[in-house]
């Protein structure tokens, strides 16, 4: 029996990110290369400033690579119009967004705003998916809701729940626990794992819970300094990838627990 071939959701080869400053561009990490594949929880982690955002940004194509190549779904991501994208990659970022005056209905139901038509009506298909998205995310008890009354936490799920309705195979999330405390952090994760088994959708989410994120990620991402690493949590350890994230004389990584503590 011939192997069965392998599908790239995502893919990168030395990619270079930054930015562009009076047209000359600003590195801020460079030989990025990974790929990820269907129904995958990846966590990207990183000391603040090492370009974790800016990886996901450039990744969505929200912004430029300075040069390299990403490949979404085997095609080369500048390849697709800006309404084919939005079928394929759904975005969920830190920054409040202008829309927290909405009920939580009529928020998650914006994630199918790449298939309605230019007025905007919810088919009975979209419906079912704003539905389904409020299902998993156990948002039904919040629909009536404005946003702006919701915890944190709750949020967090409400914005998840857009990013299914939006029904891409990708879903990238920045920095998706800020703010939240550690029950609500690690109820976040284990809900990001429980999506990826049961939709089989990629995630990949940027965080500082290395601690959760090493425990419920099937790859990580780690950038430093120094490079870019990318391989299963245990082969990071093994590898030491960890200790290069902090100063080691203020925090240093134990490779038995899978935890930083503050060095005495």
């Amino acid at each position: 029996m011939a192997p069965t071939a392998i599908h790239n959701v995502l893919k990168a080869t030395a990619l270079s990110i930054g930015y562009f400053h009076k047209k000359s561009p600003l590195k801020v990490a460079d030989q990025i290369s990974f790929e990820c594949q269907k129904g995958q929880l990846i966590g990207i982690v990183g000391a603040n400033g090492i370009g974790k955002s800016t990886l996901l940004r450039t990744l969505s194509g929200m912004q430029k690579k300075l040069s390299g190549a990403i490949y979404l779904n085997e095609n080369p991501l500048e390849n697709y119009h800006t309404l084919d994208l939005a079928t394929q990659i759904s975005l969920v970022l830190t920054e409040a967004p202008n829309s927290k005056n909405l009920r939580v209905q009529e928020f998650v139901s914006l994630g199918r705003y790449p298939y309605t038509n230019w007025l905007g009506k919810l088919s009975p298909k979209d419906l079912e998916k704003v539905d389904w998205a409020i299902q998993l995310t156990e948002t039904q008890n919040l629909i009536s809701k404005k946003c702006f009354e919701l915890s944190d936490g709750q949020f967090q799920r409400v914005a998840i729940a857009r990013a299914l309705a939006q029904d891409t195979p990708l879903i990238l999330m920045d920095e998706p626990t800020t703010h939240l405390d550690l029950y609500h952090r690690a109820y976040l994760l284990k809900l990001l794992k429980k999506l990826t088994q049961e939709t089989e959708k990629t995630i990949l989410f940027s965080t500082h819970e290395i601690d959760l994120a090493l425990q419920l990620s099937d790859l990580m991402m780690v950038l430093t300094k120094d490079g870019f690493y990318y391989d299963t949590p245990s082969r990071l350890i093994a590898e030491h990838r960890f200790q290069e994230l902090f100063p080691e004389e203020i925090i240093v990584f134990d490779t038995q627990t899978g935890r930083f503590t503050i060095k005495d």
